[in-house]
């Protein structure tokens, strides 16, 4: 039996492996005895283990698999049940085991028995469980079935579907209430008098009071009800806020200038990222959780003012920049589940020498719009004063500060939380922002995303932008 299990087992089961030993010596017994019955034997004994291979691969059993998560997506650390149907569509019968191709970080690939005990109608269910720590796009199987002929002699592997594609999200923390929006409130909700005539858009009806004017009655409503209907010139509007993620590579890089390190899924994709920009990651996805649940209306744009998600691999829609809702705040999370970080991956060293990512150095400007540049502000611009607006930033120089300060004259309050291996390097950055108008913090990687938020609380003398530089592209070094 030893000898046996050191025989490659994708051709021949260990009764298939015997019946050739068997015909060897059967062979080898007609040769020395001269016997020509044990020669028939030892054909017969060749043939049929040869016959079932070449018949197991001609004629394959066929299946269907449906696969379902549930929940699905689903946030880091969070666990998601998978289940799986199998069902046999071909005329072929007998057993298979089948195994559940998996990542290598979700562990050991599960493996079952077809058909299942349980099983009903022809279609046998199986049901395990998965939980991911780190967020991004993983496929999930395929399933690969290992069936037999019918004499037990062969083996045969083959994979019976494509797989799914599960996308783990981050996960939002709770942040502490902060002063988002000024005059507007935390909860995101400001009436306003319209004191121009309203349009139809605006306009909300009720029923005529006794001593309403009758230049208030609103006719196509009133021709709607069959009664007097007035115009109630009051509406709710929602507020905005604009969250400005930063993922360019040189950003996030570490402080000495080396490159981040890529964070393979195992199935085949990378995905290049950095602890610095992890943690970028999971405080937008933070933010947009805590204003979303105030009625908040949402904006996520980039560095340059393109959609933050435009090159998210993970994003339903990536050139959406606006987003709404429990629905919006979903499409948020799938976008930010692999996005990684953009622009040119070098290492500094010699020009010209390729890195690990097989991108040649480069000693020039990023290729593109420079960071904070006017297609920014004119993005601002044309929402301006409508809520809050909050720059996720990595490492970004002096210079860059002074280009992202007039920024906070387009926002009711503008917050800037700035992640680095090395915060007290940048508090030149910092103090340029603050001149701006915006309320700015750098931290480590270190500090929570909660405590990071909370720092906007403790000092709110922020002095006023001047008016000079609430213009676009003020005070700007070009």
């Amino acid at each position: 039996m030893a000898l046996l299990d050191r025989l490659p087992g994708h051709l021949f089961t260990q009764r298939g492996w015997g019946m050739l030993a068997a015909g060897a010596a059967a062979l080898a017994a007609a040769q020395v005895m001269g016997r020509r019955d044990l020669l028939s034997l030892a054909v017969l004994l060749f043939v049929l283990p040869l016959v079932s291979l070449a018949g197991i691969r001609l004629v394959k059993p066929r299946f269907q698999v449906y696969r379902e998560f549930n929940p699905s997506p689903v946030e880091t650390a969070a666990p998601t049940t998978v289940r799986l149907a199998v069902a046999r569509t071909g005329s072929a019968s007998g057993r298979a085991t089948m195994e559940e191709r998996l990542p290598p970080r979700f562990g050991e690939s599960p493996a079952f028995r077809f058909p299942s005990r349980s099983a009903t109608g022809g279609t046998s269910r199986y049901e395990y469980h998965l939980r991911s720590a780190q967020r991004g796009q993983f496929l999930i199987g395929p399933v690969t079935a290992e069936f037999t002929d019918p004499f037990g002699l062969s083996l045969h592997r083959q994979a019976i579907d494509d797989g799914d594609t599960l996308t783990v999200t981050p996960a939002a923390v709770v942040l502490p209430l902060t002063g988002l929006a000024g005059a507007r409130g935390n909860d995101g909700v400001t009436a306003t008098r319209i004191r121009a005539n309203p349009s139809d858009d605006d306009v909300m009806t009720r029923e005529y009071r006794h001593g309403d004017p009758m230049r208030r009655v609103h006719w196509a409503a009133t021709a709607r009800h069959g009664e007097l209907m007035v115009r109630q010139e009051e509406s709710v509007t929602t507020p905005e806020a604009t969250i400005i993620l930063d993922h360019r590579f040189g950003a996030f890089s570490g402080s000495s200038g080396a490159a981040p390190a890529g964070n393979a899924a195992q199935d085949g994709h990378t995905m290049i990222s950095s602890e610095t920009f992890e943690w970028a990651v999971v405080a937008a996805m933070s933010i947009s959780a805590h204003l979303s649940e105030r009625n908040y209306a949402l904006r996520l744009l980039d560095a340059r003012g393109e959609p933050a998600f435009l090159r998210s691999p993970s994003a339903p829609e990536p050139e959406l920049e606006e987003y709404t809702g429990a629905s919006g705040l979903q499409s948020i999370a799938e976008s930010l589940a692999a996005i990684q970080l953009t622009g040119p991956h070098h290492l500094r060293g010699e020009a010209g020498r390729a890195d690990v990512f097989g991108v040649r150095e480069s000693h020039g400007q990023e290729p593109g719009p420079p960071p904070f540049d006017d297609n920014l502000m004119d993005k601002l611009s044309a929402h301006r004063m409508r809520g809050p607006v909050i720059a996720v930033l990595g490492r970004i120089s002096a210079l860059e500060a002074l280009s992202l300060a007039p920024a906070a004259g387009y926002g009711t309050n503008a917050f800037a939380i700035l992640v680095a291996e090395r915060p007290a390097e940048f508090e030149d950055a910092l103090e340029k922002l603050r001149q701006g108008g915006w309320r700015a913090a750098a931290v480590a990687p270190s500090v929570s995303v909660a405590a990071a938020w909370n720092q906007f609380d403790q000092d709110l003398d922020v002095p006023e932008p001047p008016a000079a530089e609430v213009r676009r592209g003020a005070g700007v070094a070009r």
